[in-house]
């Protein structure tokens, strides 16, 4: 009889410490599952001789309650008329690829530093009767843009939140988007969303 219960008792403390093992390797999931976050960016610009439209869509993690990382890819179109003369337009496309690391000193302000690989499409499509023809040009260009911004709604701990930032290209490519044609770097400007995943309640576990 007394085999009987200690071996119920072995049952009993190994399914028990089976089920807390579960429980914790659960537990860690879910934490690392709601360190994820997806979002972008949009930009539009109009005016009475240019059109521009880009989005930025990203994917990332949250390394840390003040540092976030991840990759995203920058889409932008850019219409330009009367480039040369009268009537002409300039069409760009450009794809870019890149990662990215926020570093949060306090929760409403972040450093930022964004890698991009930007692959640029030309069109020129000349005016009627002019003297110019048309062209197409590939270029290529990294960039390295190094900023800050401020973000608003990170304050309770989740990784949902609003962001604006500004940030230049220190590497200074004479193709890169974000120099100008004195070889200038530009300040590049960005307002968008983080959404958090798979976060339950919308507030992220601690680390």
């Amino acid at each position: 009889m007394k085999k009987v219960v200690l071996f119920f008792l072995l049952l009993t403390t190994a399914g028990a410490y089976a089920q807390g093992k579960f429980d914790d390797e659960e537990l860690a999931k879910q934490v690392r599952l709601q360190r994820l976050f997806t979002g972008g960016s949009l930009a539009m610009g109009f005016s009475s001789y240019s059109t521009n439209l880009g989005i930025s869509p990203q994917f990332g993690y949250s390394l840390t309650d003040w540092a976030d990382a991840g990759i995203n890819i920058g889409v932008n179109y850019l219409s330009r008329r009367d480039y040369q003369v009268g009537g002409d337009k300039l069409r760009q496309t450009m794809i870019g690829p890149g990662a990215f690391v926020r570093l949060f000193p306090v929760k409403f302000l972040f450093a930022s530093a964004q890698f991009e690989y930007n692959f640029i499409h030309f069109k020129y499509i000349p005016a009627p009767g002019s003297s110019y023809t048309p062209d197409k040009l590939n270029q290529k260009a990294p960039s390295m843009l190094l900023g800050g911004g401020y973000a608003s709604g990170r304050e309770g701990g989740g990784n949902s939140y609003y962001y604006f930032s500004v940030s230049w290209d220190i590497m200074g490519d004479r193709n890169s988007p974000y120099i100008d044609s004195h070889g200038r770097s530009v300040p590049v400007f960005r307002a968008g969303y983080n959404i958090g995943l798979f976060q339950g309640n919308g507030r992220r576990n601690r680390f």
